[in-house]
């Protein structure tokens, strides 16, 4: 056999959707086709007796596989599997953990056939049930809206429309922010993503000194809870930037390091090379290279208990989630005490994480529910916006990152345009408003939750940062509030289920696929079929019977 193919068991290749289906994955070498691709499948302990079968679908490619999938579904749980191919060009194959060979022993099958041991409910992850159909917007506090003019104002540095810099302070509050929430609420909004609220050093307030204490440039605690409770009030969750990998130099126990060095009862809270703290050079570990923002040491069993009780109380107090900041530096033990700890008391709080690179290690059901969807914006920014990819390419790109996730744990990502860590969408598409609204249009017909970054209905510019943390311009009328309230409308109609990519007559295709019917965006000029459900410039939605 002169192709490649790959499966891994236990893995996203091969899971649970619920107690008793199993969702296989088999990626083909791009090109070679086939009358047929199936799975033969049985109870693992009368799998060399009898098999069943069960086809497989190509759902599309990701540029250098083709990619089949079936789902099984079964009261007997103890799956063993082997995967058939029947070329086109002549000859069948057997694809087992021996690898792919031109024909298959089942009487001694039970020694190299893939198995799926025993589905165990438990283990199944879970989607949240409001991140379903979930539209978040992204506000950094200090630049959104000031509501509260008796509040110390000494600390504004700037007019609210001046250029920002990495040191200004224009005034935007929590007051500022619940004050928008009914325009907010109609504009589709149904959850909001808050950078830091907590007493920090910085405009960011990423640098903490006090987890559980709303910093007075933003308002007060009681601020907070008037903002929770109106929200909700309107149905929409708010999900608050949990910074668990770093605190500011400020904070009290690592002031107490610097004090008393290797005698403080915190020195092994923080990542120390040395009797004592010392700045220049630093010789302790930090976030980035900012000596101002030592990093916690989660593998000290007392640190992991005193985040995790922030993360709880944060909870207590009406937040439904968690936006985890440097998730990717952090412990996988201190997500996973996090992940128990919170789906305990809290099961449909959602944790997503900042990882920008590869995330499946932490999406396997026991650690974080989601992450910032950087694999995606990644093709939305280079097809949309810098024009460096067909829609060939796009197609397969889109499919590279769907397929290296579980379902599941696609519907949870946080997809994204643009945020506080990069230049608006639209600066990169040197102010081309067509080519932003193509991007939301993807955006919200993706499967998981998209997030607007604030300003994005004026639209708002902003190069890199702290250009693209610039202060929301109050002086103009949003011009696109009403095109993404009618995204947030069709983002509910589109069928729950499987996604891909692909091209028809040259261009790019979105598909969402149900039980009984399946939703395609055309993205270019095309005669689609189906009953067209929304249409965009060159770009129409439609659905059709499966």
């Amino acid at each position: 056999m002169n192709f490649t193919v790959e499966h891994i068991p236990n893995s996203e290749y091969a899971y649970a959707l619920d107690a008793h289906t199993l969702r296989l994955v088999l990626k083909v070498q791009k090109g070679e086709r086939f009358n047929e691709i199936g799975v033969l499948w049985n109870n693992k302990y009368n799998f060399a007796k009898s098999r069943n079968f069960a086809r497989m679908k190509q759902c599309g490619s990701d540029g250098l596989y083709d990619v089949y999938l079936c789902d099984i579904v079964s009261s007997d749980v103890r799956f063993a599997y082997v995967f058939f191919l029947a070329r086109q060009s002549g000859g069948e194959a057997y694809f087992s953990e021996e690898g792919l060979t031109e024909d298959y022993d089942f009487q001694y099958g039970k020694y190299p056939f893939f198995q799926f041991p025993y589905l165990n409910e438990t283990d199944v992850v879970k989607t949240i049930p409001w991140t379903k159909n979930a539209v978040f917007y992204q506000i950094f506090i200090d630049r959104f809206k000031r509501g509260n003019f008796e509040k110390d104002d000494s600390y504004i540095n700037q007019a609210w429309d001046a250029p920002v810099t990495y040191h200004s302070y224009t005034g935007g509050d929590l007051k500022g922010i619940t004050e928008e929430l009914p325009r907010l609420a109609d504009m589709g909004i149904t959850a909001l993503y808050l950078t830091p609220i907590y007493k920090g050093r910085g405009n960011h307030k990423y640098s903490i000194i006090d987890y559980t204490e709303v910093d007075p440039m933003f308002g007060t605690n009681d601020d907070l809870d008037d903002l929770l409770k109106t929200a909700h009030a309107l149905g929409i969750k708010v999900v608050t930037d949990t910074v668990f990998n770093h605190c500011g130099d400020i904070h009290p126990f690592f002031q107490d390091v610097m004090e008393k060095g290797k005698e403080s009862r915190f020195y092994d809270w923080f990542i120390i090379h040395g009797d004592y703290p010392r700045k220049e050079p630093c010789n302790y570990e930090t976030f980035s290279n900012c000596s101002y923002m030592p990093k916690w040491n989660t593998s000290n069993p007392k640190v992991r208990e005193y985040l995790i009780d922030i993360a709880l109380t944060y909870l207590s107090w009406g937040f439904d989630g968690l936006r985890l900041d440097v998730a990717d530096e952090v412990s996988h033990t201190m997500w996973r005490e996090l992940r128990q700890a919170v789906k305990n008391r809290y099961s449909e709080a959602v944790m997503v994480g900042e990882v920008w690179h590869e995330n499946n290690m932490f999406l396997r059901g026991d650690e974080l529910d989601g992450v910032m969807n950087y694999k995606l914006y990644k093709v939305l920014l280079d097809y949309f916006a810098l024009d460096i990819l067909t829609a060939k390419e796009a197609a397969e790109s889109v499919n590279r990152v769907w397929y290296k996730n579980t379902r599941q744990a696609n519907g949870m990502m946080l997809n994204f345009l643009d945020n506080h860590d990069n230049p608006r969408f639209l600066e990169l598409c040197k102010g081309n408003e067509e080519k932003l609204c193509a991007a939301l249009i993807a955006l919200y017909f993706c499967p998981g939750m998209p997030c607007i970054y604030y300003g994005t209905e004026l639209p708002l510019l902003g190069g890199e940062d702290p250009d693209c943390r610039r202060a929301y311009d109050w002086t103009k009328k949003p011009k696109y509030a009403e095109f993404l309230k009618a995204l947030a409308n069709i983002r509910k109609k589109l069928p729950d289920g499987d996604f891909y990519a692909t091209i028809q007559g040259g261009i790019l295709v979105l598909v969402r696929e149900g039980k009984e019917e399946r939703a395609k965006a055309y993205f270019g000029k095309y005669d689609a079929a189906g009953d067209a459900i929304f249409e965009y410039d060159n770009i129409k939605i439609v659905k059709e019977k499966v």
